[in-house]
């Protein structure tokens, strides 16, 4: 390993930049060392810190803390951490106060919901979105299409899995005018690890849409500056950025925009009154009307100590530090081929110098082309106490377009007698319905703790498929 890094740093000497990061690994998350784990999951979620949880549990340990929804001395104090809580994620992300809201949510699919069930589709309205999102933004379809809203996906240019901006162009010219119609785009991938040009943001508005921006991806490695981008929702889950807490994600919306959404019903903490006999109900202002009821308030002073942790180890930093070691990654894999001189990885998304992240996503086949199934090599990879995720990611989208399963043969699958009238339906029966074909990759990614020692044992793993048959894996 220590050959493969001089290498590494005579090719990125920038890495050396982000020594500091190797100090944090060493004080706050040394159990990564000790336990002999690689930690390769960074987009399914952070890792958290110890001295995240410990400055947490001194604060609970310390003080009195009660329901916020009442003037108590608990509650106060409470109440003024959730306010405190709202003003630092504006904060950190340039955002101003009187232009943005914060409403706290479960996670980043609870801020999609908001959005999708509030939003005021219509006849004539347009649901626009990419292919490449999470299941989460694409369920909002069907809130639009309940409302008689049309749904219009935007292909992804193959094999970069990038925006088709032409089509993507001709698009948002295609609004109806007063209607209010919505486009949602990830600002980076969850599949493919690619990044979306936030440019499209101001282009959609121009065209009179309003943009959700689903950030959940891309906000814990990249920098995000609401005071130059301005979507009218950002959506995101605080556990992706800093591990620690879970259970809390918000919606970052415009308050221009926030008077048109409408929310199906009530509850708690978001009404200043309610009547039985009365039958009537009034809003809470500003964003304690969009958050069901009790938030998360324990949790909520982690949120304000988890962006400590990640203003302390540096944004840019910890961005530079990921593409370096992204960029190495998928340089020694594309390097690997077996004796017969077939590839032994296969790569999505765009090249090691494209707009991409600190996600490496792909496929493994052995020496006769064959696919090696991606829970296989999850498995190979878990004796080696590394840890990855394989799957579509909840991205069904970016998943048909990288493995080149075609509408065709989905529709003929989901219509064929065999499903119909069935209630489940597994990844098995899909892989079976198409052929066999592969239905899921391998993804890796890089975070606030990564180093160059999880990159080149992750390459060494990949190492050791070589000349390998599918079939003979045990």
């Amino acid at each position: 390993m220590e050959a493969a890094q001089e290498e590494f740093l005579a090719r990125w000497p920038e890495y050396f930049s982000t020594g500091a990061l190797d100090e944090l690994r060493a004080r706050d998350y040394s159990r990564l060392d000790q336990l002999g784990q690689v930690y390769l999951d960074y987009t399914g979620a952070g890792l958290y810190g110890t001295s995240q949880v410990r400055e947490h549990l001194q604060l609970l340990e310390t003080h009195v803390y009660g329901n916020p929804h009442s003037r108590n001395p608990a509650s106060a104090e409470m109440s003024e951490w959730v306010e405190r809580g709202r003003r630092d994620v504006l904060d950190y992300f340039g955002a101003s106060p009187e232009e943005y809201a914060v409403i706290f949510t479960p996670n980043a699919t609870g801020a999609l919901k908001l959005v999708g069930e509030s939003y005021p589709f219509g006849p004539g309205s347009t649901y626009l979105l990419t292919f490449d999102n999470h299941n989460s933004v694409n369920g909002i379809r069907e809130f639009a299409r309940s409302r008689g809203a049309k749904i219009r996906y935007i292909p992804l240019s193959i094999p970069d899995l990038l925006i088709d901006t032409g089509q993507l162009a001709e698009a948002l010219k295609e609004k109806e005018a007063g209607k209010d119609c919505l486009f949602a785009y990830p600002a980076q991938s969850n599949f493919s690890g690619a990044q979306h040009d936030l440019a499209w943001v101001e282009r959609a508005q121009a065209a009179g849409w309003d943009v959700l921006l689903d950030a959940a991806a891309f906000v814990p490695t990249n920098p995000l500056d609401l005071s130059a981008v301005k979507p009218e929702f950002v959506t995101l889950s605080f556990y992706k950025m800093f591990g620690y807490p879970t259970g809390i994600g918000c919606l970052i919306a415009r308050r221009s925009v926030l008077a048109k959404l409408h929310r199906p019903w009530f509850a708690g903490g978001t009404i200043t009154v309610a009547s039985v006999q009365g039958d009537r109900y009034f809003l809470a202002e500003g964003p304690e009307a969009f958050e069901d009821g009790t938030v998360d308030f324990l949790n909520i002073p982690g949120v304000e100590i988890g962006l400590k942790h990640l203003r302390k180890a540096g944004i840019e930093t910890l961005h530079e530090r990921v593409r370096c070691l992204a960029q190495w990654l998928i340089g020694e894999l594309e390097s690997l081929h077996h004796s017969n001189g077939r590839p032994l990885v296969r790569i999505y998304g765009p090249g090691a110098q494209g707009p991409r992240g600190g996600t490496v996503t792909m496929n493994f086949y052995d020496a006769e082309g064959e696919v090696i199934d991606h829970s296989r090599i999850e498995q190979l990879a878990s004796r080696e106490r590394i840890s990855i995720r394989t799957g579509c990611f909840c991205n069904p989208g970016g998943g048909e377009a990288a493995l080149g399963l075609s509408a065709e043969a989905l529709s003929a699958c989901f219509n064929s007698p065999a499903v119909a009238g069935r209630s489940r339906f597994t990844l098995e029966d899909l892989r079976m319905c198409v052929d066999a074909q592969s239905t899921g990759a391998v993804r890796v990614s890089f975070g606030i703790a990564s180093n160059f020692a999880d990159a080149w044992r992750f390459a060494r793993f990949a190492r050791s498929l070589c000349d390998c048959r599918a079939g003979a894996l045990r």
